[in-house]
């Protein structure tokens, strides 16, 4: 038997790369200051208690392989994680910990798809205008459905190449994914947390 144990996660700053301050200027645009501090502190927050769950289970470190949100397939896994727990996101600092203590880290998702999802981000956060906004926002709600789709399949079919008889996956993905409903019926799947729709 396989089994994956599924984490929906939520993005900290970090996580975001280049994306981070437009995204945070909208927001603050939106919300205000007092409401971005807060949602940062809740965030920080709910990864604490999903370090805390994760290890309080009784996983075989060895028997592990770890996929990761918006990490593609590359041969740089590792030096992607390390680079961006180095600039403060907690959601790799403990993909990197699984690493370290002996869990195999697998590139998880298709790079053609993540540069091309992130073309139709950029676009938002480079708009001038209003109508420029509005434009891109269009196309990236045409093109968005479509994208996520096609990640999950992907993802999916990853996971069912790379995890062997006997081992546990650590899935670390966003909650708008739906990888769980794609999975081959012998990967048995665990939620370390419930997320909407609960299950």
């Amino acid at each position: 038997m396989r089994s994956l144990l599924y984490v929906p996660i939520v993005h900290t700053m970090a996580d975001m790369g280049s994306k981070a301050e437009a995204l945070k200027d909208e927001y603050i645009k939106q919300y205000g200051e007092v409401r971005w501090s807060r949602s940062r502190q809740v965030i920080e927050e709910i990864w604490d208690g999903i370090r805390a769950r994760l290890f309080a289970m009784d996983l075989d470190d060895h028997k592990l392989r770890v996929y990761q949100d918006g990490l593609p397939v590359c041969g740089r896994e590792v030096e992607i994680a390390r680079e961006v727990a180095r600039k403060g996101s907690k959601n790799y600092a403990l993909v990197l910990e699984l690493v370290e203590r002996g869990a195999t880290l697998e590139g998880t998702e298709d790079p053609a798809l993540l540069v091309e999802e992130y073309h139709y981000i950029a676009s938002l956060a480079r708009a001038k205008s209003q109508a420029e906004r509005e434009a891109a926002e269009a196309r990236y709600a045409r093109e968005s459905a479509r994208i996520l789709n096609e990640r999950d399949f992907f993802i999916s079919r990853r996971i069912d190449e790379t995890l062997k008889e006997g081992e546990t996956g650590v899935l670390f993905l966003g909650m708008l994914h739906q990888v769980d409903q794609l999975l081959p019926k012998d990967i048995r799947v665990n939620y370390l947390i419930h997320r909407l729709p609960f299950h």
